[in-house]
């Protein structure tokens, strides 16, 4: 893949957002991205309403454009910045958006704009893939330890009967005391009880 063709693609997918859980490019940057005018993008889709359905295309309402503008640099209101809420493009919004301003840059553009869509897309398989290899990592992980303990408690347990059993063996035993050798009467075993 040459730099030119991975070029735009990083640039759209910087300018791919998440507004209401679905990936979108603004009116503003697919515009620059068709080189058109915003409003002139906006002036089109607005004529070809019925080709914009809310899953292609949707406005941002107020809390949304609040929260971008906390999000990324755009103009403040009032500073002749814009007036309207913007619109938020879909996948498919950008790629019928390119048909309605029908020109050639919009159609050359069209095509990066979906690859961009696609990179994300597979961005995020692979995170997911890798999160979830990673949360299998961390289950076994677990278990490894909780075996670990376990078998840990039981060693200990077990040496711990060994070290008793040998102490037993070292003790000196508590015999009675010995006979003594040789033939005793019975004077002196009367003696030695009393």
């Amino acid at each position: 893949m040459n730099e030119t063709a991975t070029l735009p693609i990083e640039r759209i997918a910087q300018a791919i957002v998440v507004i209401r859980g679905q990936k979108v490019l603004l009116d503003e940057d697919l515009a620059a991205l068709y080189g058109v005018e915003t409003r002139r993008l906006n002036e089109q889709v607005r004529r070809n309403a019925e080709r914009f359905p809310t899953d292609f295309m949707f406005q941002l309402d107020d809390a949304e454009y609040a929260a971008l503008i906390s999000q990324i640099a755009t103009s403040k209101p009032g500073r002749g910045g814009r007036r309207k809420l913007p619109l938020a493009f879909t996948e498919h919004g950008a790629i019928m958006a390119a048909t309605v301003l029908n020109s050639p840059r919009a159609v050359e553009v069209s095509v990066y704009v979906v690859r961009a869509f696609v990179r994300l897309r597979e961005t995020l398989a692979s995170n997911q893939k890798l999160a979830a290899r990673l949360d299998a990592l961390e289950q076994k992980t677990e278990l490894l330890s909780l075996q670990h303990e376990t078998f840990s408690h039981n060693t200990r347990a077990q040496l711990k009967q060994v070290f008793e059993a040998l102490r037993q063996l070292m003790a000196p035993p508590d015999d009675p005391p010995k006979r003594p050798i040789g033939f005793v009467t019975d004077e002196k075993k009367s003696r030695d009880k009393g």
